[in-house]
């Protein structure tokens, strides 16, 4: 058994600076050196191991073992959706089904805007809440690629659209996580979070657009994006305050992509912009021209979708846990980590009693996303007409193609696992604890430091979720809202955290160019987590009456 120790060094500035070190070589070798993303990710395990050796005391065969079972994690259940999701993308693009869609999608409007809000933010959150670990930025990226979008763009755009939508993600699986680690209310943290994310639901939209084209551009379409915001917001707010996590994205998400379909059809903007914003060069991508004056009929229209309705039905399918449930009956093996499952200890402060930590690889190939995405692909091949032959020959090519992509992700998983069993996440976390008065505004900071460094916010519930509930009781402030703080600070690190990046560059065919990702998103992650921030100050200080969980 070995025992996690907090201070290291006896010096909390100096601990909290060392545990540092692994995200100052990841993120500035990726976005100050723009050193290409496998490298960095490399650099980066290499430093989160030396300070977990050396600085934190951790054995070195847990260590490395911690970094495999990271590294095994990033390739399922991570790599696994990517893969597949690029296979998919692969053969609608080789049979040039993507000229239909972008002519079916400009039938809704041939505003790029408006294009915009219907793929990266209501369709994204629908496969956020049906799947989630990377697949929405996977599709919306690759669909806006498709549509003419510049790599720059479709990366760093759909990146800020998967925001509100990540708290309830995979069928609610980060709350249910939350809860379960946290042994708080299910239902009464799942209001708390509905009610935190609820105004970012309607600001997201906005702030998408406004990235997008900027400020003046952005009012021109404002009723359309009040639509889509709305329509989702609402039913998220009555969902996970009267029924609970399962399902809040996916009624949201249909709600808003019906509602906004539906607007559309009775509204489009005076001047409807059909160009895109000017780039530097290197960002730039062929934009397809919209051929009005080709009307590809019904038959057309309903092949180039079926294979994304194809594969919306089967990731939805493999997200509900009556479908997991069935395919793990067929075969699916937990696989302890010997050597490190019950062997590394939690201690206080981060939690109220020693803790061991589970160290379990759940090899549930059946019943994980990328499977569902795999059958998909392949149907919807078969749909468009390749043999058995064609569907081996794309997928190797896409195995080739996404072949850093996979050691990236592999890696970046590796640095969140050392870094976890080590205890240095935690040393950041008890950082921005001792901050008094100001914590309800740190604590929502931890959840978005927890997602950026383990790129997830179910990893991130997981972890910071204890010592969330054991500072806010200490400190007098209700463990429910800094709990769901946690979480609803997440989601803003979301489109900061590297993986996610290395997804998006992935599915644009843009890989070498994370630092430009990076730098693109990292404001509207930092500024977005600091007005949730001030919303959890206001929950905490100035409107107590919010605090009250049906």
């Amino acid at each position: 058994m070995w025992s996690q120790a907090y201070d290291p060094f006896g010096n909390m500035l100096l601990s909290t600076a060392v545990a540092a070190l692994p995200v100052f070589v990841l993120l500035g070798a990726i976005g100050l050196f723009e050193v290409r993303a496998h490298v960095a990710a490399l650099l980066g395990l290499g430093t989160a191991l030396l300070v977990a050796i050396l600085a934190y005391g951790m054995p070195m065969r847990m260590a490395g073992l911690a970094a495999g079972y990271g590294a095994a994690f990033g390739l399922l259940p991570i790599g696994w959706i990517i893969l597949n999701v690029i296979f998919l993308y692969q053969l609608a693009q080789e049979k040039g089904e993507f000229v239909v869609l972008q002519r079916s999608i400009g039938a809704i409007s041939n505003d790029r805007r408006l294009q915009l809000l219907f793929i990266a933010f209501s369709l994204g959150a629908f496969f956020e809440g049906a799947a989630g670990f990377g697949t929405p930025v996977a599709v919306t990226a690759a669909m806006l690629i498709g549509l003419g979008f510049s790599p720059l763009l479709a990366s760093g755009l759909s990146l800020i659209a998967n925001t509100a939508p990540v708290a309830f993600g995979a069928l609610g699986t980060p709350v249910i996580a939350l809860s379960a680690v946290t042994g708080l209310d299910l239902y009464q943290l799942t209001a708390m979070v509905g009610r935190q994310l609820t105004p970012f639901s309607i600001l997201v939209p906005f702030w998408l657009i406004w990235a997008f084209v900027g400020w003046r551009k952005m009012l021109e379409v404002w009723p359309p994006i009040l639509v889509a915001g709305v329509s989702f917001a609402v039913p998220q707010y009555l969902i996970s305050n009267y029924h609970g996590p399962w399902l809040v994205n996916v009624v949201a998400a249909i709600s808003s992509m019906a509602c906004l379909a539906l607007f559309l059809r009775v509204w489009q903007p005076a001047n409807p912009m059909t160009e895109m914003p000017a780039e530097p060069a290197e960002t730039h991508a062929a934009v397809p021209t919209l051929a009005h004056s080709v009307s590809d009929g019904f038959h057309a229209v309903r092949r180039a979708w079926t294979p994304w309705v194809i594969l919306a039905v089967f990731v939805f399918l493999w997200g509900t846990p009556q479908v997991r449930a069935s395919l793990d009956g067929i075969w699916s093996q937990k696989v302890p980590v010997t050597g490190l499952h019950d062997l590394v200890q939690r201690t206080a402060p981060v939690v109220a009693t020693p803790q061991t930590e589970k160290a379990i690889f759940n090899f549930n190939l059946l019943s994980a996303t990328g499977t569902g995405i795999l059958f998909a692909a392949i149907l919807s091949g078969l749909f468009m007409g390749y043999g058995f032959a064609g569907l081996v020959r794309m997928y190797g090519r896409t195995l080739y193609l996404v072949r850093y992509s996979l050691l990236t992700i592999a890696c970046m998983m590796a640095i969140g696992f050392v870094t976890r069993y080590a205890g240095s996440d935690a040393t950041l976390g008890l950082a921005l604890a001792n901050t008094g008065h100001a914590y309800p505004f740190f604590g929502t900071m931890i959840g978005w430091l927890g997602v950026a460094l383990t790129g997830s916010d179910t990893s991130s519930n997981v972890l910071f979720g204890g010592l969330q509930r054991i500072t806010a009781e200490q400190l007098g402030i209700s463990a429910i809202l800094m709990a769901a703080a946690n979480s609803s600070g997440g989601v803003m690190g979301k489109m900061i955290d590297a993986q996610s990046i290395v997804v998006a560059s992935t599915a644009t065919k843009w890989y070498g160019h994370e630092g430009a990702i990076l730098r693109f998103v990292f404001f509207h992650s930092l500024a977005l987590a600091a007005l949730v921030g001030l919303l959890v100050m206001g929950q905490a200080y100035v409107w107590p009456l919010t605090l009250l969980v049906h």
